[in-house]
């Protein structure tokens, strides 16, 4: 256990943002024992005022500073647009409060780094990138601690979705919920493939982009809706990031295909399906539409321990700048540099 955790006390959540994704962090954290929002903020009032309707919050605000100032909160979630993260993980550090911020943290490894510095150790603070808590990657990582498949020698991690394409004229599904991601000049693997990146880090341990190729299928895109990217990891780990979200005939949100060969044995993840190859042990089976909202109970799961036994973080801020660098490194690799 660490050291300086508040205990069992009970915690008083403030939390930022009332768009979309909202829906499942607050879903979440109806889940927390002896844990409560306490507040919301929005700067848009309206919109606060429906999520804290649809979750019980009791007040609401537009301002974030004024909700931190009025309600004194444990800790905050941060669940709004990347551009605010920075300024508002500033002044919840101000005020003592420890926070958890939605991936990604910022728009640029400096300016992680920068905030990240500003922060320092005033309060705990994690980043919330919620994949690698998704149960099926769970069982895979049990099963690579298992030693099932020996060292790992390769990987290849296949995502396909159809999310960023459009179907007969009509506005594609991601940018239904996520209009704005339509501008972002670096898009698939900023806002989508930096969740794959941190699983296959969190898989494998430490890994190394050595080329990639980033391309847009859908010209209405400011950004990349395809990548194919090439790691290394340690013992000559080989592995292969393969993304494409204008994908016609694949469900709107992403699947994912990993296969992870060792000295041993082979595991493959098929969608929903884990199992060993060759193997004669049963397979695993996955309601995905469960475990979607399943990686955000987990991930604040883990803050709420973290919360109370002074212990890491999965995601702890540090860790995630290793993802951050390396989603950076993959822009680079493809001749795209910070904005």
């Amino acid at each position: 256990m660490g050291d300086g955790g508040l205990g069992d006390k009970p915690l008083r959540i403030a939390f930022a943002g009332a768009g979309a994704i909202s829906t499942f962090h607050l879903t979440g954290w109806r889940a927390m024992l002896n844990a409560q929002v306490v507040a919301i903020c929005d700067p848009i009032l309206d919109k606060a005022r429906a999520r804290a309707a649809e979750f019980d919050v009791p007040t609401v605000y537009a301002d974030f500073a004024t909700m931190l100032d009025q309600e004194q909160p444990d800790a905050v979630e941060i669940a709004t647009p990347v551009g605010t993260h920075a300024p508002l993980v500033r002044l919840a550090a101000e005020r003592g409060v420890h926070v958890s911020c939605q991936k990604p943290l910022t728009s640029t490894v400096a300016e992680a780094e920068a905030l990240i510095a500003a922060v320092g150790g005033r309060v705990r603070f994690m980043v919330h990138e919620n994949f690698r808590f998704r149960p099926h990657y769970v069982a895979v990582r049990d099963w690579l601690r298992e030693g099932r498949i020996g060292e790992p020698r390769h990987a290849s991690l296949i995502v396909r979705g159809s999310g960023l394409t459009s179907r007969d004229g009509t506005t594609p599904a991601i940018l239904r919920r996520q209009p704005y991601l339509q501008g972002f000049k670096r898009l698939l693997v900023f806002e989508a493939l930096i969740h794959h990146l941190d699983v296959l880090r969190s898989l494998l341990g430490p890994l190394t982009v050595v080329s990639a190729r980033l391309a847009r299928r859908n010209a209405a895109l400011a950004g990349e809706d395809v990548a194919l990217i090439i790691l290394t990891g340690k013992d000559r780990l080989d592995c292969l990031l393969d993304g494409d979200l204008s994908a016609p005939g694949y469900p709107a949100l992403s699947v994912d295909r990993l296969e992870i060969s060792g000295t041993q044995g082979t595991l493959l993840l098929d969608f929903d399906r884990l199992t060993m190859v060759g193997g004669s042990e049963p397979a695993l089976h996955f309601d995905l539409t469960k475990n979607y909202q399943a990686c955000f109970t987990t991930a604040i799961q883990d803050f709420v321990n973290g919360l109370r036994t002074g212990d890491p973080f999965q995601t702890d801020r540090l860790d995630n700048l290793e993802t951050l660098r390396l989603m950076e490194a993959c822009y680079v690799a493809a001749g795209v540099r910070e904005k």
